[in-house]
């Protein structure tokens, strides 16, 4: 059945007949929400395009209201306003929640790049500064006299005790105890730790 759609005098739908194509439409009327449609697409999309900024996403969100007045048309009340200001208030809300979650999208995809280019980075500069390190420890340890470097070698690289260095370089334990203590005093020196 077509029925002819309400208009004014300027031609355009008035709001009286808005309100009877909205309470049509929440009896299931797809005729009346085709109308209800037209006369009200260019004010969503005029407001969606202004807040969101970006003609095909504001397409997206204007379809997004317009499909949702189609199923939350049983729950307009007159009384609270007409049906331009509750379908305005609805496409603002939408738009404003289409924006937020593009922003929250974007955050989130930047914090993730900064996360990984410091975790990239941090990784780099601990690798340098490790070679880097052992690059000095190796100068170092070629200043230790050949008993020194030998029972440092084997104590910290090799996880030997003390004993176990004496025996490996068949050497009194005192011995080997004032050669590493020496060997370490002049590691750190050569590494510039300070105590």
């Amino acid at each position: 059945m077509n029925r002819p759609l309400p208009t004014t005098a300027t031609g355009h739908t008035g709001t009286g007949d808005l309100a009877v194509l909205m309470r049509q439409t929440a009896q299931g009327d797809k005729e009346a929400f085709a109308a209800l449609y037209d006369a009200l697409a260019p004010l969503v999309f005029g407001i969606v395009v202004k807040v969101v900024r970006d003609r095909a996403q504001s397409e997206e969100v204007a379809q997004e209201v317009m499909i949702d007045l189609w199923r939350r048309a049983a729950h307009y009340r007159p009384d609270s306003g007409t049906v331009t200001t509750w379908t305005a208030t609805i496409a603002h809300r939408r738009a404003v929640d289409r924006v937020r979650s593009a922003q929250a999208a974007a955050d989130r995809e930047r914090a993730q790049a900064a996360r990984e280019h410091r975790t990239a980075f941090d990784d780099v500069a601990e690798q340098v500064e490790t070679r880097l390190d052992s690059e000095q420890v190796r100068r170092c340890l070629r200043g230790l006299t050949e008993l020194q470097h030998q029972a440092v070698t084997l104590a910290y690289y090799r996880g030997l005790t003390y004993r176990e260095v004496a025996e490996t370089l068949r050497t009194p334990l005192p011995t080997i105890k004032t050669r590493m203590r020496d060997g370490l005093i002049r590691l750190r020196d050569c590494m510039g730790v300070t105590t």
